[in-house]
């Protein structure tokens, strides 16, 4: 009896000392982790021509904290994109980082970018832009700094579909032209 008693008891005291151990593992391992770990900023272009109304429909992908400190250090203003005191006065600020910042080409010609809206899907949000009168790409050009000024790590992706074809690239800051040829 004496023996199965202090089997139990040491059962019990190695089970607990091994769930201790094991999540003191776990949280030095995760810590260890996070400092290794390093950031990455990105910001997703999708870019399809529409041709039955000749445009371009553009969306842009940005983290909301990165695109709101960029403009709060390019107007010194207050920037609060989620839940703006003034939405037509915040929109105009964003398109004018935007266009400022995101130049486009079709076949050697400057398209002229409007901006349509932009609404918050979870962390991040969506600007919408619209090139008009713009025939089918043969060449397109395009030249992003979006949040360059901001984040000296910053990688812009580009998806753009032409006529049922689809290419992709990427620019890592200080690179910011990507062309593509349909």
């Amino acid at each position: 009896m004496l023996k199965i008693k202090n089997i139990a008891t040491y059962s019990k005291i190695i089970t607990t000392t091994v769930k201790g151990l094991f999540l003191f593992v776990i949280i030095i391992g995760f810590s260890s982790f996070n400092v290794l770990k390093h950031p990455f900023f990105m910001c997703v272009t999708d870019i399809k021509h529409n041709i039955k109304q000749h445009s371009l429909n553009i969306s842009i992908k940005l983290f909301t904290n990165d695109i709101e400190n960029a403009l709060k250090k390019t107007t010194g203003k207050p920037i609060d994109l989620l839940n703006p005191n003034n939405k037509p006065e915040m929109e105009l600020e964003l398109f004018n980082y935007i266009k400022k910042r995101f130049v486009l080409n079709n076949n050697q010609k400057p398209i002229i970018i409007n901006f349509i809206g932009y609404e918050k899907e979870e962390d991040v949000i969506w600007v919408y832009l619209e090139g008009k009168k713009v025939n089918q790409p043969k060449t397109l050009k395009i030249n992003t700094t979006l949040l360059y000024d901001y984040l000296p790590q910053q990688t812009n992706i580009i998806h753009a579909e032409i006529n049922g074809i689809k290419k992709s690239s990427k620019v890592t800051n200080p690179v910011c032209i990507i062309e593509f040829n349909f």
